[in-house]
């Protein structure tokens, strides 16, 4: 099973919002994601602003941030099939951002995309949006890290 990760999922690892819990659950999953799981362009983008606006990190230092990210993961960038799916899902249900993020998790043959801010347990293109942070673990979620290498 392969997984995408969502700006939030990457701002909590890097200690936005100074959450601790969200902190160590991050790094926690990030230890058990097997080595197929992918960053969408989109959310590195995002992080860089998050980690400049949020956090007070300079440009230099965020850009080191998302460079670590980008060598950690591999990068789904958006096409032009990417977007347009996107711009379908944005005129139903979603931001264009966040669709431009599932639409590339979809397109990278994802079964998970990790985020806190989508809506939980919604399914597109094979998708299921699982929110990591939620009390109760996922069962896709759950059978992802049981299947990751120890």
């Amino acid at each position: 099973m392969k997984a995408a990760l969502d700006t939030n999922f990457l701002a909590y690892a890097e200690g936005v919002n100074s959450d601790a819990e969200k902190r160590k659950r991050a790094w926690e999953l990030l230890e058990k994601l097997p080595e197929d799981a992918i960053i969408p362009v989109q959310a590195l983008g995002e992080l860089f602003q998050v980690l400049v606006r949020k956090a007070g990190r300079t440009p230099a230092d965020a850009r080191i941030a998302v460079s670590g990210w980008s060598y950690a993961f591999p990068v789904v960038e958006t096409s032009s099939s990417v977007l347009l799916a996107a711009v379908d899902l944005a005129t139903r249900q979603f931001s264009i951002w966040d669709a431009v993020i599932l639409s590339a998790a979809a397109e990278a043959g994802c079964q998970l995309l990790l985020s806190e801010d989508m809506q939980e347990g919604f399914v597109w293109r094979g998708v299921t949006i699982v929110n990591p942070f939620a009390q109760t673990v996922h069962p896709l979620l759950d059978a992802l890290l049981g299947s990751a290498p120890e």
